[in-house]
C-alpha cells in the first residue's frame, strides 16, 4: 500500500478527524485545511478544522467560518482534540508551530497523527509523515493525496479553490523557485476541475482597504532603509505606526515582496511590533541568497530558503541594530 492509500485508509477508519495547521495562518495553511476538509467530506466522512488563530482578512472570502479557533473557541477546540482518533498536521514540521496552547493538546493526544508538509527538517511526532520539501506548498501535496490515492474524480471546484489559493500564495504568485513542472501539472488538474483562476486572483488582489494601502505607502516612503553594500531592504513598523493606519492582520504581508521588486534588491526584511514581540518576515531572490539560516540562527525562526519568518524580544531599535550587524555575514554585494 502506498502512503496515499494508507492515508485514505486512515480517513475511512476514523470517527473523529481533526485538521490542524500552524499559528499565524496564511494562504497555504487555510487552503490545505479547507481542501482536505472538503475531500474528506467527499469520501463520506466528517472532520473539523481547528486552528490556533484567525486567518488574515484577505482570505475571509473563503469559508473560514468552518474553522474553529483556539483563540475564540478554546473549550470546543479542546473537546475536539481530546476526542479525536485521527489528527492531521498540515503545513508545519514541529509541534511548537501550533502555539503553546494547542501544542499541549497535540502532544497529549494519543491518537494517530498524519503530517503533510513541505518544510525542511520535520520532527518525528507523527504516525504517518508525508514530507516533500521540493513541493511548492502543502496544498500541492493535498492534490497529490487526492490523485495518488485514486480519487482524482472527486476533485471539484469546491475542493480546488482553496487548494489553488494555497499554491498561489505560497509561491508568491508562482514566482518562487519552489515552482516546478509538477506544480503546473497540479494546477492544470485544479483548473480542469472547474476552478476559475482569474476570479481567485481578483478576490485576492482587488480587496485592498484604504488604510492598508496608506500603511504600505507610509512604509515604503518613510520607513524603507536600503543597505546598498549588500542590496538588502529593511522596513520596521512600530505598534504605534500600525495603529495609526488601523492595522489588520495581513496588511503588511506583501511589503517584503514590494521591496524585492526594487531593481537590484536581493533580500527584504520587514519588522512589525505585534503581540508584545517583533515579528519578522524574510524574503529573498535566488539560491545564493537564502534567508532561512539567518532566521533560524539568530531570530528563533526558519522556513524556506527564500521565504522565512522569525521573531525578536528586543526593541525595534535593538533588533534593527542586531540585524544590520549580521547582514554583511549573510549577504555579499
Amino acid at each position: 500500500m502506498n502512503i496515499y492509500k494508507e492515508i485514505e485508509a486512515e480517513i475511512n477508519a476514523a470517527s473523529n478527524i481533526v485538521i490542524t495547521a500552524h499559528k499565524s495562518a496564511d494562504g497555504d495553511s487555510i487552503g490545505s485545511s479547507l481542501g482536505l476538509l472538503y475531500f474528506i467530506e467527499k469520501l463520506g466522512k466528517k472532520a473539523v478544522v481547528c486552528h490556533p488563530d484567525k486567518a488574515p482578512d484577505f482570505l475571509h472570502w473563503l469559508d473560514t467560518s468552518a474553522v474553529l479557533l483556539m483563540e475564540e473557541n478554546e473549550e470546543e477546540v479542546i473537546e475536539q482534540m481530546q476526542k479525536a482518533d485521527l489528527i492531521f498536521c498540515l503545513d508545519y514540521n514541529a509541534t511548537n508551530r501550533v502555539g503553546p496552547e494547542m501544542q499541549v493538546l497535540l502532544e497529549e493526544a494519543t491518537c494517530k497523527k498524519i503530517m503533510i508538509d513541505h518544510h525542511l527538517n520535520p520532527e518525528e511526532f507523527s504516525t504517518i509523515t508525508l514530507s516533500e520539501t521540493s513541493a511548492s506548498s502543502t496544498s500541492q501535496l493535498i492534490v497529490d493525496l487526492i490523485e495518488k490515492s485514486g480519487n482524482l474524480e472527486l476533485l471539484d471546484e469546491k475542493i480546488g479553490i482553496p487548494l489553488y489559493v494555497g499554491i498561489l500564495t505560497d509561491t508568491g504568485s508562482f514566482r518562487f523557485n519552489s515552482v516546478k513542472p509538477r506544480t503546473h501539472e497540479v494546477l492544470a488538474k485544479i483548473l480542469a476541475a472547474g476552478v476559475q483562476h482569474h476570479l481567485i486572483h481578483e478576490k485576492l488582489s482587488d480587496n485592498n482597504t484604504e488604510s492598508r494601502l496608506r500603511l504600505q505607502g507610509f512604509a515604503m516612503s518613510e520607513k524603507l532603509e536600503i543597505l546598498y553594500e549588500q542590496n538588502v531592504g529593511i522596513i520596521s513598523l512600530s505598534k504605534g505606526e500600525l495603529a495609526k493606519y488601523n492595522y489588520k492582520k495581513g496588511d503588511t504581508d506583501s511589503l517584503a515582496n514590494i521591496v524585492l521588486s526594487i531593481k537590484g534588491i536581493k533580500a527584504a526584511i520587514v519588522f512589525t511590533e505585534r503581540d508584545g514581540i517583533i515579528k519578522i518576515s524574510f524574503r529573498s531572490k535566488g539560491s545564493e541568497n537564502p534567508v532561512n539560516v539567518l532566521a533560524k540562527e539568530h531570530f528563533n525562526g526558519g522556513g524556506h530558503a527564500n521565504a522565512s519568518g522569525g521573531m525578536s524580544d528586543l526593541t525595534i531599535k535593538e533588533t534593527l541594530e542586531k540585524l544590520k550587524g549580521l547582514i554583511p555575514q549573510y549577504f555579499q554585494k
